[in-house]
């Protein structure tokens, strides 16, 4: 279905922020420019911004009448989108994050998804790129199944149903029916409305190669870390509301991990047995930076187009690109599990029941 030969859904932007002063005005006049004729609303829930965020997107909604400022006063994303929720007018209701680039036109490519999917939530692939080398590790990472998981989201050419997408695109409706975003979680609150979605229709969630967003990630590992542990926290959160309906993809780095931790116990208080885990142990930390060195020698032909948006005399070399995809792949599963092995004790231990 073309865009062009339909009735015009009305539309919202919907974009939680904080401190986003170096990237929100030029993401907001980007979508003003839209040639969709129906974008009604660019609504942007502040966390409580210290920067220019906040008179920064004043300035803009004075310029333009569509350009709305909420206050968030809970801080978090989840938050931020229900107000957004609440307040917004519009037929659709388009996520939007301000650590990425969008295409001049991923509005038109997103609704014309949702018309043509029949789905209640679409979306394109999260396309990752880089402007430092540690960052460029991060993109690599994401290239290699130990990074993605599999997720059919971080395919670029995937086409087809799925049980998640980057960002989204919801029909408004269908979003205040589920009841929105799930503010007990700081992470991973898209899951678990996902998954109502899914209960409601099988067919709810689309991912399009025809919508193009670029992702820039964590530019140092502390920050990679704790992005990691608290997708670890949510991941259980999500995984204890929703059991048995949940993907084996997220439990993996905690299945994983705890089986060999319990293996190399079992080794040390009955040495008989001969379990040889120091080995498995060895293999565990050697294997990430050998897939890391296979995934920079298969993208570096096409590195500076696809991933690479700093400077020429900027570009990292392979060396770099090798050790920061490889510290990355060793630290993303190391810090999901943490982070869901603290949840799981908070829950279990100290009967905590939220974050």
């Amino acid at each position: 279905m073309s865009i062009s030969n339909i009735d015009y859904p009305s539309l919202i932007l919907a974009i939680p922020a904080y401190n986003e002063a170096g990237n929100i005005e030029r993401l907001i006049r980007g979508f003003l420019t839209t040639e969709y004729p129906k974008l009604i609303e660019i609504i942007v829930a502040d966390g409580g911004s210290t920067d220019d965020t906040l008179d920064i997107v004043n300035k803009l909604s004075l310029e333009d009448s569509r350009v709305k400022l909420l206050h968030n006063p809970l801080k978090v994303q989840s938050a931020g989108l229900n107000l957004i929720l609440k307040e917004c007018t519009g037929d659709i209701f388009l996520r939007a994050d301000a650590h990425s680039d969008y295409a001049p036109d991923y509005i038109e490519r997103c609704v014309e998804a949702l018309l043509d999917s029949k789905a209640l939530n679409v979306g394109g692939a999260q396309r990752f790129v880089a402007k430092t080398p540690f960052q460029a590790g991060v993109a690599l990472a994401s290239k290699s199944f130990l990074g993605s998981g599999g997720a059919k989201y971080r395919n670029p050419n995937y086409n087809g149903y799925a049980d998640t997408v980057y960002l989204g695109c919801f029909w408004t409706k269908e979003l205040r029916d589920a009841s929105g975003f799930d503010t007990s979680q700081i992470t991973n609150e898209d899951a678990g409305l996902n998954q109502k979605l899914l209960n409601k229709n099988p067919q709810a969630i689309y991912i399009s190669s025809n919508i193009h967003v670029w992702y820039y990630p964590r530019k140092t590992w502390k920050s990679i870390y704790v992005q990691y542990f608290k997708y670890g926290r949510g991941r259980y959160l999500t995984s204890i509301k929703h059991k048995n309906q949940l993907q084996l993809r997220g439990k993996l780095p905690f299945l994983f991990i705890s089986a060999t931790l319990l293996l190399s116990l079992i080794d040390f208080i009955v040495p008989q047995l001969s379990l040889h885990t120091e080995a498995l142990i060895l293999s565990a930390l050697v294997f990430p930076f050998g897939e890391s060195l296979r995934t920079t020698l298969k993208f570096r032909n096409n590195f500076t187009t696809e991933l690479w948006r700093g400077g020429k005399d900027e570009l990292p070399s392979c060396l770099n690109l090798w050790f920061f995809c490889g510290v990355t792949l060793l630290t993303m599963p190391l810090a999901h599990f943490s982070g869901y092995a603290y949840q799981l004790f908070r829950r279990r231990f100290m009967r905590v029941t939220g974050w």
